[in-house]
């Protein structure tokens, strides 16, 4: 991993190595059309505009966005939101035809880094009880269920199960 800091943005200049030489970086205003394609390929993705991305990439943005490619191919995205000392995991996507392949799990790695990095004690997020194979994700992450939230998602309804994973600061 190498690290330099960019303009106080939470987007810090991580490069994780994934699977197959995968990169984990910031993204950048270059990677927004890439991001909105995924995005609309994805049917779990929460759906945001153009100038929504744009706003996250600002330097005094709360949020993470991170991108994952390989050989300048776009793979995944991962977008955080923090507050105080803690972290939201708000969307992660990985192209169908790279999945299972360790790339959301090296995305995660770099959003528990980030959040370490900015003292943050707690990651939480919701997903739909029916995406099993988020749920399994974030459980080999070190994530645990803290709750549900009844008929929180429409078309179709259904429950949230909410996740959470503790943060040590002992380091």
């Amino acid at each position: 991993m190498r690290g330099a800091d960019r303009e106080g943005n939470r987007n810090r200049a991580l490069q994780y190595t994934a699977a197959e030489a995968t990169i984990i970086r910031p993204a950048t205003l270059a990677d927004i059309p890439a991001i909105l394609l995924l995005q609309n390929q994805s049917s779990e993705a929460a759906r945001w505009s153009e100038s929504t991305y744009k706003d996250m990439l600002g330097s005094a943005s709360p949020r993470l966005l991170l991108i994952a490619e390989s050989d300048e191919r776009k793979l995944g995205f991962l977008v955080a939101n923090f507050a105080v000392d803690e972290c939201e995991l708000e969307n992660i996507v990985v192209v169908a035809s790279e999945r299972r392949k360790g790339i959301a799990r090296e995305l995660m790695r770099a959003l528990i880094t980030t959040a370490h990095e900015h003292n943050a004690t707690r990651i939480f997020l919701e997903v739909r009880e029916s995406n099993i194979a988020a749920r399994v994700l974030y459980r080999t992450c070190g994530f645990t269920v803290t709750g549900v939230r009844k008929s929180y998602y429409r078309n179709p309804d259904e429950d949230a199960v909410l996740y959470s994973f503790e943060i040590s600061q002992r380091d």
